[in-house]
């Protein structure tokens, strides 16, 4: 098993995937981390879409105006939802969640990359939110936070470089 710290470092951000297709197994244990993740009040008000059709993930990609054409060739897509009338940290608990299901999938050697949703859209005004609601008949009551891309990776990136962490914005006591 590999050492959270290790796990960290490797994490990164992929956009291209391999047409391999993800096992039942893994899609379970992301999922599984999702629904481990903390939340607010212990209150697990987050929702998620598991979404492998093709069509329905390359409408999703067309949601906004930039940054989620690549999900266009991701095997699997998952969106994050919550209502904000029933839990006032739904924004909080659903990255969380997110974040949860992206150190798996790199545990798992799979990568994923983030695709923000909530306050983006097209230029004609549409929000994303409501395409991504059209597309996959999302009640109204819930929003959209971020739809995450997974896949086999197609590239290696480099670790994170340790000495470019930026130290000088951690503030000990005081700001």
């Amino acid at each position: 098993m590999i050492d959270f710290k290790d796990l960290v470092q490797r994490r990164r951000s992929h956009r291209t995937f391999t047409d391999e297709e993800i096992s039942g197994d893994d899609v379970r244990l992301i999922l599984r981390a999702a629904l481990m993740s903390p939340t607010s009040k212990n209150q697990r008000a987050w929702e998620f879409v598991v979404v492998e059709d093709k069509m329905s993930i390359e409408k999703i990609s067309d949601a906004k105006n930039a940054g989620a054409q690549f999900l266009k060739d991701a095997p699997l897509a998952i969106v994050v939802l919550g209502d904000p009338m029933k839990n006032d940290c739904w924004i909080e608990d659903g990255s969380i969640a997110a974040i949860s299901m992206q150190y798996q999938a790199e545990a798992l050697g799979l990568g994923s990359c983030w695709v923000q949703m909530r306050g983006r859209g097209l230029s004609d005004g549409t929000s994303a939110d409501e395409v991504i609601r059209g597309v996959l008949d999302i009640p109204e009551n819930m929003s959209v936070l971020c739809v995450i891309g997974f896949g086999h990776k197609k590239d290696e990136r480099k670790l994170q470089n340790e000495d470019s962490l930026k130290w000088e914005n951690v503030h000990i006591d005081r700001y």
